[in-house]
């Protein structure tokens, strides 16, 4: 091809380029490319006249959107909403916008995160569980499939600049090791940036933090005033600021999900002493005080009848004076740990009030990704991962362990009761998405420049799954057909921008909620519910869904679940429960499966590209922060540990292997020399410790751990050995062993990160000798 045809071609690519001019940007497709090329090439520069090609920008007048979801909230706890938990800076907000009292998520979090994300119901998004307890089906294996991009993926690909702070409970632990794949973490979703935990819960003293896809450890410790909540609103603030002095212009999504209120419930002595004495009045007052105040503040209608005490929550009046002591002091450490996440958030919405284009920041702020959550038992706890594993907490060893309430040393969660009461006015409580104790959460939203505030609360039937839409609405913007050559699932929620003006406007007509097996379906004011499961009995799988007993209730004249009309009107209860069977068919829904502890306990799959059926385990320093169930296989079997190392007699100290935290795990470390191995059960240790220091040089340690458990029993006791270069020097055993999770921390050689194993020495301890490798043979 000659110069003079290469520049006739080029003519004729200018021409096209034109044509797409007109219609660029194509927002239907997703990357989109840059702006066409306008200007003109000729021969040389000087017959030549340049043209920018921009990158795509957000629509004119876009807003900055702020999502703020907190974490295990009942309706009736925040002061807001007719609480008696002080919520000054939530209030505040509320005076300014418009309070939502219809709002519903799907009754736990890593579900209704992945419906807030995504504008599609959990199993479709396939989050119909928690990733801890997955399974290998489509809808319960919490692998976000590309088919349902998130709200960060298309907002980034239009414009906007995307954050993510705090809790990632939407990426499977088994990919959060350095191996990856990395297109499952909030950068490969669609954020920019992320600072956070990747994980249901996190310490808030010592928390398993991430920047991007880095292992990051805090800068101050707990005694030098460290709390995790403080640190992600102190980066919030920062970047936000500072991305609005460099590019004013451009809006950003900020999606900011604090830990906070899950357990654990940490917070120091000085907000802890502001309750002391505050819920003295016990649950069943509590729940009358708030049912009133809600009414009186036109949180619920004037006719709303308060439902009553079931048989799993105790007469406050029964209990004894030892119980009344832990009950009120666990609710009293919530009640600070609430009032000083409300007091971050307040610096956070303080700083919002100062950008050039506060006025068009669009705040939605929904309080609680589910209902007040019961998870800490019958008794509530000091160390919630223990209720987790389905082992239960003897009252008096709160009782004598109250002086290490909220700090470091605890993991505390409040009992079955509380969790009842914060619900007010309905029945029952996170997990079961049956009823409206589960699903059921306040939501507050501001925006200057287009919300009026009104006192009255909007009362339309509304989804998590509706916040997609009505942001994609706000900003002008479609939902892409395709991303990234990936044809998008059509969102499965709408729109509720209209009731920003519009008072009347009702929301949805239809919505199913299942949970672990606890189920229900909306339609058009009526209600069919089958609640199934406990959520404070990890060890109770019924297994019998046939035989679960449905209720109807007709939310138009009873608001709070209160009037069973299963009876009066069964014609009712088959249409809603034929229409549920339906949905479940249309959104994936099925297997129904309702085991806790036994799911918890089930091998996941292998971190991706590692051998398939591996028994022997090597690493090397370094090898940190690596989640649970891509490590070793360490619970409910046999298995073996062996460290080469290089000592210098009593002068070396540190971790060799780190496994769990505070709730749970084991360590091998040494002390001045000598060697120690910890397995913490729940905070009971049983330690195996050498006599003298190693001698300097190469060593070779071993554990060795003899489970005694049979035909597939979990938590059973072992035997524990010590060897040290061929000699056997401790033996000891357990009569029980952790079967599940250690809980929130990770698996690492050199270092304990994150959280302490033990308190016998100050995390991270970094080991000050040599190791050659660390090798864990599964037998």
């Amino acid at each position: 091809m000659s110069f003079r045809t290469s520049l006739s071609a080029l003519a004729i690519l200018a021409l096209g380029a034109q044509a797409q001019a007109q219609q660029w940007p194509d927002r239907s497709t997703l990357p989109i490319p840059l702006a066409p090329f306008e200007g003109k090439v000729g021969e040389t520069y000087q017959q030549s006249e340049p043209d920018w090609q921009e990158p795509v920008a957000a629509p004119e007048d876009a807003p900055n959107i702020i999502v703020i979801l907190l974490d295990d909230v009942g309706f009736g706890q925040t002061s807001t909403f007719g609480g008696l938990i002080p919520t000054p800076e939530l209030d505040a907000l509320a005076e300014e916008g418009l309070k939502f009292t219809r709002f519903h998520t799907t009754a736990i979090c890593g579900p209704s995160r992945a419906a807030l994300l995504t504008g599609r119901n959990h199993h479709s998004s396939g989050n119909g569980f928690l990733m801890e307890w997955a399974t290998g089906f489509p809808s319960y294996s919490t692998m976000l499939p590309r088919e349902t991009a998130t709200i960060g993926e298309i907002l980034k690909g239009n414009g906007y600049t995307t954050w993510w702070y705090g809790k990632n409970h939407n990426t499977p632990d088994w990919e959060t090791t350095v191996a990856g794949p990395f297109d499952r973490w909030p950068t490969g979703m669609g954020f920019d940036y992320f600072y956070g935990f990747n994980a249901g819960e996190t310490h808030q003293f010592y928390p398993v933090i991430f920047e991007n896809t880095v292992p990051v450890e805090p800068e101050t410790t707990p005694e030098e005033g460290y709390h995790f909540m403080t640190d992600m609103t102190d980066r919030a603030i920062a970047r936000m600021q500072f991305s609005k002095s460099v590019a004013p212009d451009k809006p950003f999504l900020m999606y900011f999900a604090p830990g906070a209120v899950h357990a654990p419930h940490h917070v120091t002595l000085e907000w802890r002493a502001q309750f002391d004495g505050a819920f003295d009045m016990g649950w069943d007052a509590y729940r009358e005080q708030v049912f009133e105040r809600q009414k009186q503040m036109g949180v619920i209608p004037a006719d709303t009848v308060l439902t009553p005490r079931p048989d799993w929550v105790e007469p406050w009046d029964e209990l004894s004076d030892e119980q009344k002591q832990v009950y009120t002091a666990l609710f009293e450490n919530f009640a600070a740990y609430f009032a000083f996440t409300d007091h971050e958030i307040g610096r956070l919405l303080d700083a919002v009030e100062t950008l050039p284009d506060a006025e068009n920041t669009m705040v939605i702020y929904i309080v609680g990704d589910n209902g007040a959550s019961s998870e800490g038992g019958l008794d509530g706890t000091l160390n919630e991962i223990k209720a987790l594993n389905g082992v239960p907490t003897e009252l008096g060893e709160v009782l004598e362990n109250l002086d290490k309430l909220g700090g470091p040393e605890s993991e505390p969660h409040y009992p079955v009761g509380w969790a009842w009461a914060g619900n007010t006015p309905f029945q029952w409580v996170k997990q079961v998405a049956s009823h409206l104790g589960g699903t059921r959460n306040p939501m507050v939203i501001t925006w200057p420049a287009r919300i009026e505030h009104d006192p009255e609360p909007r009362d339309a039937f509304l989804h998590l799954i509706d916040v997609v839409p009505t942001i994609l609405e706000a900003a002008g913007l479609p939902m892409p057909e395709t991303v990234n050559g990936v044809k998008q699932k059509p969102l499965e929620g709408a729109s509720f921008l209209e009731a920003f003006e519009n008072p009347d406007f009702k929301g949805r007509s239809e919505q199913y909620f299942e949970v672990f097996s606890n189920r229900s379906m909306y339609a058009d004011g009526w209600k069919a519910n089958a609640q199934h499961t406990f959520p404070w009995r990890q060890d109770f799988a019924p297994g019998n869904w046939e035989q679960d007993v449905w209720e109807l209730y007709n939310l138009e004249e009873d608001f709070s679940e209160a009037n069973n009309l299963a009876d009066e009107n069964p014609e009712k209860l088959a249409e809603l429960k034929e229409m549920f069977v339906k949905a479940a068919e249309r959104f994936d829904v099925l297997p129904l499966d309702d085991r806790g502890q036994a799911r918890l306990g089930m091998a996941k799959p292998p971190v991706p590209g590692a051998a398939e059926g591996a028994t022997t385990y090597t690493y090397y320093t370094g090898a940190i922060r690596i989640a649970e169930p891509a490590a070793p296989p360490m619970k409910n079997n046999s298995w073996t540990m062996t460290a080469d190392i290089t000592t210098q007699g009593s002068g070396t100290e540190g971790v060799v292997v780190g496994f769990g935290g505070v709730a749970a795990g084991l360590v091998l470390y040494l002390d001045a020399g000598v060697l120690v191995f910890d397995y913490n059960y729940f905070e009971e240790h049983t330690v195996l410790r050498g006599t003298e220091p190693l001698p300097e040089g190469d060593n070779k340690i071993t554990v060795k751990f003899d489970y005694l458990g049979e035909d597939g029993a979990l938590g059973a006791g072992a035997d524990l050995t010590l060897v040290v270069n061929g000699q056997e020097i401790a033996t000891g055993s357990l009569d029980a062993t952790v079967p599940a999770r250690f809980g929130i921390d990770t698996f690492g050689i050199g270092e304990d990160s994150g959280q302490p194993v033990t308190h016998e020495y100050e995390a991270p301890f970094p080991f000050t000798g040599t190791i050659g490798q660390v090798v864990v043979e599964i037998r």
